[in-house]
């Protein structure tokens, strides 16, 4: 717009009205779009006028209406006309004042019904994003599935990798035992063992890394309206060598301690 210069200050023509830019956003892309659930994954909006502004210009809107009585003149924005088809967001700071808020919505909805606009008893409720999120169940069922079989596939992973470990370090009993009689302490033996098997870990993440780029391509791939939000982004693959490293050296503590309560008299006798 403008070819890329300052624009504020400049006019725009939309929907045959001219608007004078007064200022611009940063980028700014959150997903969902908690705001409009109608299009959780769509583009964000291109321009944003005030509200008094749009009612006055009476610009055409998108989204639910809902009438609870007649509509005259069919207009269902009117100041009076029992509908509704504003949803607004307000951001509270703590506790109380979110309390304070509910609290006036209540007296709100209590004035209504007297006056007879309202008819159903009190039923405000006061929701916060991720609240708001769930209750709409705006993440689908089938995500939270694949999060639990993906930590049931590493319970697994976790499971094999101390059998194998346990294995490992017990065929090393002879080796271990000579160490222990030449004087390396229980320490250093332990800690030696640890650093194997992070180094595992890290091999397996780098491994692992390639399979998660290809699951991620699989799920871009469905038919969903989120399948192109899958991606890896710089913190999930620090995340991802976190994980494999830490469950690695968690899988390492039971051999390595294993290992490290062999008797080296015993094991220089058998040798």
């Amino acid at each position: 717009l403008f070819d890329g210069g300052n624009s504020v200050g400049r006019e725009v023509r939309v929907d045959k009205n001219t608007f004078r830019i007064v200022g611009v956003l940063d980028t700014w892309k959150i997903d969902p779009r908690f705001y409009d659930i109608t299009d959780t994954y769509g583009s964000n909006e291109q321009l944003y006028v005030p509200f008094s502004t749009a009612m006055d210009l009476k610009l055409t809107h998108a989204g639910g209406t809902n009438c609870s009585g007649k509509v005259e003149a069919g207009d269902t924005t009117a100041l009076n006309a029992p509908c509704t088809w504003v949803q607004y967001w307000v951001e509270l700071e703590n506790a109380k004042q979110a309390g304070d808020y509910k609290a006036y919505l209540e007296n709100y909805s209590d004035q209504q019904r007297a006056a007879g606009r309202f008819t159903r008893p009190n039923n405000v409720r006061l929701r916060n994003v991720m609240q708001w999120l769930d209750y709409n169940k705006v993440v689908p069922s089938d995500v939270r599935l694949q999060l639990w079989l993906a930590m049931g596939f590493l319970l697994v992973c976790l499971l094999n990798t101390v059998g194998l470990l346990l294995a490992k370090f017990l065929r090393r009993s002879g080796e271990i035992g000579v160490r222990r009689a030449l004087g390396a302490s229980r320490g250093a033996i332990f800690a030696q063992c640890l650093v194997e098997a992070g180094t595992i870990g890290l091999a397996g993440g780098i491994g692992g890394l390639g399979l998660a780029w290809l699951g991620l391509w699989a799920v871009r791939q469905q038919p969903v309206d989120y399948a192109a939000l899958a991606h890896l982004d710089i913190t999930m693959l620090l995340l991802t060598f976190a994980i494999a490293i830490a469950a690695s050296l968690l899988a390492g503590i039971l051999p390595s301690w294993r290992a490290i309560q062999v008797a080296p008299a015993l094991q220089l006798k058998s040798s």
